[in-house]
C-alpha cells in the first residue's frame, strides 16, 4: 500500500494553510463564544448543501464537484478529425467496435459479451462507474472510520455523544470531496469503462470516451482510426470476458472488499497523537491526525488479499494482451507499438492506478502483465485457444502466482491433466455461469425472507 486511503491528510503545513499570515492570536472569551456559533451555524448549512448520504462517503458530494471539475474541460464528445468518419463520434465508436469484434471472433471461443457499445463523455462515465465506485470505495471508508470510533475508551465515546454522528458525516463530507476530485481527474483521462482492469459501467455495455482517446492519440504518430480500433478491441476483449466469466467480476470485487475489512487502526498509536496535540494550538491537531500515525498498516490477511488481486489482475490484461494481438494480427500497421505503450501505461502506474491507490489505498497495477502474457500465448500456442479460454470457466484452473513465475511447467502440466482431455470449454463456461445465476437467485430470496 504505497498511498494511505482517502481521509489521510498532507503534513505539509504549507499546503494546509496554518499559518496566519497576519500574526494575529486567536480570539478568546464572549467573541470566541460568537465565533464559534457562527462556524457551527456555517457547518450546518454546508451539511445541508452537500447532499443526503447515511453511509461513509458523501456520493452526492462526490458527483457535484467531479461535474464541477469537469465543467468547462471540453468533454464534448468530438469526432475523429484525423480519422475522416466526420464529427459524429458515437458512429465512429460503433463502427470500431463492430469491426473490432469480428476479429476477435476468431482469436477466442469467447463470444461478444457487450450487447450495445456506445460514446461516453467524461461526465457520462462519473455518473455511469459511480455505482461500482461505491461498492469499492464504502468497506474501506467505513472500515477506517469504524476503528478510529472503536479505538476510543468508552468514556470518551460517551462524552462524545451526538458529536459523533457530525463526525461522521464531515467525514463523509471529507471523503466525498477527495473522491469527488480524483473521479473528476480520471474521468479527463480515462480511455474506457475497463481501463483500471475492473467492470467499473453496466452489464453488457461497452463503453470508449473519445475525447479521451482524441487526446491520448496526440503524439502517437498514429492515425486516429487506428488506435481507436485498437482501443475498442481492448474495451470489446474485457466484455467478453466478463460477460461470459462470472465469477471473475464477483472475485476482483470481493477482492478489495477483502482487503479493507483487513484495515486496523493501531490504539497504541492514539496516545501517541494525544501527547502531540496542544488544546491550545487547533491546528496542532490536524498536524498530529496528518502525521502518519493512524495510517493503517499491511496485516498478512491484507498481503495476501494483494497478492491474489495482482495476480487476477494480470492474468485478465495478459489474456486481453494476447487475444487483441491476434486478433489485430497484421490488419493494423501500427499495432506493436501501440501495443506496447499500453502496455507500459498500464503495467508502470497511469492515471487511473494511481488515481485507485489513492482512493483505496491499494494498487491496480498488474505488475507481471507481461508474464501473464506470456503464459496464455505460450498455453494457446502448445494446446489451442479452447483449452486457453476454457481455463476460465473455474477459478481452481487459473493460473496461480507460482505458474507466472514458471510457465513452461504450467503448460507442461497442462497437457497430462486427464480433467482437460474431455473438456468441452463452452458447456462448462455455461455450466459455470448457471451455477452463478442460481446462487445470485438464491441469495435475492434470502434477502426477500
Amino acid at each position: 500500500m504505497s498511498n494511505p486511503p482517502f481521509g489521510f491528510g498532507s503534513s505539509d503545513p504549507e499546503k494546509r494553510g496554518d499559518n496566519d499570515p497576519s500574526g494575529q492570536q486567536p480570539p478568546s472569551g464572549p467573541e470566541a463564544f460568537n465565533q464559534l456559533g457562527q462556524m457551527l451555524s456555517q457547518l450546518g448549512q454546508m451539511l445541508s448543501q452537500a447532499g443526503n448520504s447515511s453511509g461513509p462517503v458523501n456520493y452526492d458530494l462526490a458527483k457535484q464537484i467531479a461535474l464541477q471539475n469537469l465543467s468547462g474541460s471540453g468533454d464534448a464528445k468530438i469526432g475523429f478529425s484525423s480519422s475522416g468518419t466526420g464529427g459524429d463520434s458515437s458512429t465512429a465508436v460503433r463502427d470500431a467496435a463492430h469491426l473490432a469484434e469480428l476479429w476477435l471472433d476468431a482469436a477466442t471461443i469467447l463470444p461478444a459479451g457487450a450487447s450495445k457499445t456506445v460514446a461516453w463523455s467524461a461526465r457520462d462515465w462519473v455518473e455511469k462507474t459511480l455505482p461500482t465506485w461505491q461498492r469499492l470505495c464504502d468497506p474501506v471508508a467505513k472500515q477506517v472510520g469504524g476503528a478510529w470510533v472503536e479505538a476510543l475508551p468508552e468514556e470518551a465515546k460517551q462524552a462524545a455523544g451526538p458529536l459523533l454522528s457530525m463526525v461522521g458525516q464531515m467525514g463523509g463530507m471529507a471523503f466525498g470531496s477527495q473522491l469527488g476530485n480524483a473521479l473528476g481527474q480520471l474521468a479527463s483521462e480515462v480511455l474506457t469503462s475497463t481501463e483500471v482492469g475492473l467492470p467499473l459501467g453496466p452489464d453488457a455495455v461497452s463503453a470508449l470516451l473519445p475525447a479521451n482517446i482524441e487526446k491520448f492519440t496526440e503524439g502517437l504518430e498514429l492515425p486516429s482510426s487506428e488506435v481507436l480500433v485498437y482501443i475498442a478491441a481492448r474495451e470489446a476483449a474485457h466484455q467478453r470476458l466478463f460477460a461470459h466469466v462470472p465469477w471473475l467480476r464477483q472475485r476482483l470485487l470481493a477482492t478489495v472488499e477483502e482487503f479493507a475489512s483487513g484495515i486496523t487502526v493501531d490504539t497504541s498509536a492514539l496516545e501517541q497523537l494525544a501527547g502531540q496535540v496542544d488544546p491550545n494550538n487547533p491546528a496542532s491537531i490536524e498536524e498530529a491526525m496528518s502525521s502518519g500515525l493512524l495510517e493503517p498498516k499491511n496485516t498478512p490477511e491484507q498481503k495476501a488479499a494483494l497478492t491474489r488481486l495482482e495476480t487476477l489482475l494480470a492474468l485478465v490484461e495478459g489474456w486481453v494482451d494476447v487475444v487483441v494481438a491476434e486478433a489485430v494480427g497484421n490488419r493494423l500497421p501500427g499495432a506493436d507499438a501501440l501495443r506496447e505503450t499500453l502496455r507500459r501505461r498500464r503495467a508502470t502506474g497511469g492515471p487511473a492506478e494511481q488515481t485507485f491507490a489513492t482512493l483505496v489505498g491499494l494498487e491496480l497495477r498488474p505488475r507481471r502483465m507481461r508474464a501473464a502474457s506470456a503464459l496464455w500465448k505460450l498455453v494457446g500456442d502448445q494446446h489451442g485457444i479452447e483449452v486457453r479460454d476454457g481455463l476460465w470457466s473455474h477459478r481452481d484452473l487459473m493460473p496461480t502466482a507460482d505458474d507466472l513465475d514458471e510457465p513452461l511447467d504450467f503448460a507442461a502440466a497442462l497437457g497430462k491433466k486427464d480433467s482437460l482431455d474431455d473438456l468441452d470449454p463452452i458447456a462448462e463456461l455455461e455450466k459455470t455461469e448457471r451455477a452463478e445465476a442460481e446462487k445470485t437467485d438464491e441469495e435475492g430470496d434470502d434477502k426477500k425472507d
